[in-house]
């Protein structure tokens, strides 16, 4: 009768044992989902920021107007085709300043050859497409309006004024850039590629 009692004391310390070995496994995954959640939570915040990067840069490329890609300065060379018949090599320095959306362009092209030169300014604004502005050539104190069209880096343009009218087309291509002019004044005619600097 003395022993009845161990078997009820030692099942005791054995329910009090498993009850501490449930808390020790319940500390020790809520200790290790802590260390996940620590070791996870900047790995999140790197995606989560990495993510919302190529959603706001996607945007900010689809909202991109036409000019967007032509800031910079330029130089090159082409031919051009006075109304004489003749025909020269011309040097040619083209600055582009463009509005932060990309649809405003501020163009500034300069060319000479041994015996001609001319420098045409031209401020631009681009909407769904279509292309409207001013220019002016400094040299010969003339200037008018412009309207044509933009799209896949494709610029056709029509400049005119009161006695005057020129077709001016520019093609880019990542750093390359083709200016194509053809016009009823001394200049018949202007093709010239660029490089940008």
């Amino acid at each position: 009768m003395r022993f009845g009692r161990i078997p009820y004391f030692y099942s005791n310390s054995i329910v009090c044992a498993a009850a501490s070995a449930a808390d020790s496994d319940a500390s020790t995954k809520r200790l290790n989902e802590g260390r996940n959640s620590k070791f996870l939570r900047p790995r999140i915040v790197a995606a989560g920021v990495l993510a919302a990067l190529l959603f706001s840069g996607s945007a900010t490329f689809a909202a991109s107007g036409p000019f967007a890609e032509m800031a910079g300065v330029w130089s090159g060379s082409g031919t051009i085709s006075l109304d004489s018949g003749a025909s020269e090599r011309i040097r040619c320095r083209a600055t582009y300043a463009v509005s932060g959306d990309g649809t405003g362009l501020n163009q500034n092209l300069v060319c000479a050859s041994d015996s001609y030169k001319f420098e045409l300014k031209s401020d631009v604004l681009a909407k769904d497409g279509s292309l409207s502005g001013t220019w002016s050539e400094l040299s010969r104190n003339v200037g008018g309006s412009l309207e044509g069209r933009a799209g896949n880096g494709q610029f056709d343009v029509v400049v005119s004024a009161a006695a005057f009218k020129a077709k001016l087309s520019v093609t880019t291509h990542g750093n390359k850039q083709v200016v194509s002019i053809s016009s009823e004044g001394e200049i018949k005619g202007a093709s010239i590629s660029l490089s940008r600097a």
